[in-house]
C-alpha cells in the first residue's frame, strides 16, 4: 500500500470502483471522485495511526470505507445515511469487495436517535445540508463520541463571499437538482464559529484547505484536549 497519502487516488480507483458494478453510474462516480477529490487521502492521513472505530455520518454509497481499507485503516467502520438507496448500494459494494468489520444503516438523524458510538467520527460534506441549529446539535453530539486519541473529521465549505465560496454553493445546489443529494444546501459555517463550538466541546481543531483552485472546502480535524 505504500506510505503516500494519495496512493488510493492514483493506484486503486479502478479496483475500488469495480465493487460498484453493475451500477455503472456509481462505478464512474467512484472513478471520478478518487481521481479528482483529495478528500479520501486527507481523511486517511487524519486517521493514520489510529485504531478507534469510525462512525461515518452521511456515508452515501460508502466509498470512504473502501479507501480507508486501501490505506491500511483497520478499525471498525460504521456508515449511516438517510438515503436508503445509497445504503443498499454501499452494502452491496462492501460485500463484493470483501470488506471486513464494515457495516451500514439507514438512519435519519433528524428523527431517529443518534447511534451509540465511542471512537472517531466523520462528517464529510454534510454540514452545509443541515439547518444551522440542527448542525450545531449534530456537532455537539458527535463531539461527545470522540475518545482520547480518536478524531472528529469534518469536510465542509465555510462561509464566504468570494468566487470559490459561490462555486462551492453552486455545485451543492446542482447536486440537489440532479438528484444526487436529497437536500439542498442551507448553511455554511463560519470558521470562527466552528472553531469556538469545537473548543466548547473540549476539542482542539486543525483547519486545512481541501478545495484546490475551485472549491472553498476545508478539512477540519478535532482531537480531545488533554
Amino acid at each position: 500500500m505504500g506510505d503516500s497519502g494519495d496512493a488510493p487516488n492514483r493506484a486503486h480507483p479502478r479496483a475500488i470502483a469495480s465493487a460498484y458494478f453493475p451500477q455503472r453510474r456509481h462505478y464512474w462516480y467512484a472513478r471520478c471522485k478518487l481521481a479528482s477529490d483529495p478528500l479520501y487521502a486527507g481523511v486517511g492521513a487524519a486517521l493514520r495511526g489510529t485504531t478507534a472505530p469510525l462512525l461515518d455520518l452521511g456515508c452515501g454509497i460508502g466509498l470512504l470505507a473502501h479507501t480507508l481499507r486501501a490505506q491500511g485503516f483497520a478499525g471498525n467502520y460504521s456508515g449511516v445515511d438517510n438515503d436508503a438507496t445509497k445504503i443498499a448500494t454501499a452494502r452491496s459494494a462492501a460485500e463484493r469487495a470483501g470488506l471486513c468489520d464494515v457495516g451500514y444503516d439507514c438512519i435519519d438523524l433528524a428523527t431517529a436517535p443518534f447511534p451509540p458510538h465511542r471512537g472517531s467520527v466523520a462528517l464529510l460534506d454534510v454540514l452545509q445540508f443541515v439547518p444551522e441549529p440542527a448542525a450545531t446539535a449534530l456537532l455537539e453530539r458527535a463531539a461527545t463520541c470522540i475518545a482520547p486519541g480518536a478524531r472528529l473529521i469534518i469536510r465542509s465549505g465555510l462561509a464566504g463571499a468570494d468566487a470559490r465560496a459561490r462555486f462551492t454553493r453552486a455545485v451543492d445546489v446542482f447536486s440537489r437538482a440532479v438528484g444526487w443529494m436529497n437536500a439542498a444546501p442551507t448553511h455554511y459555517p463560519a470558521r470562527a464559529q466552528l472553531e469556538a463550538l469545537l473548543q466548547r466541546c473540549g476539542l482542539s481543531a486543525h483547519f486545512s484547505p481541501l478545495g484546490g483552485r475551485w472549491f472553498n472546502n476545508w478539512l477540519i480535524v478535532g482531537e480531545r484536549r488533554r
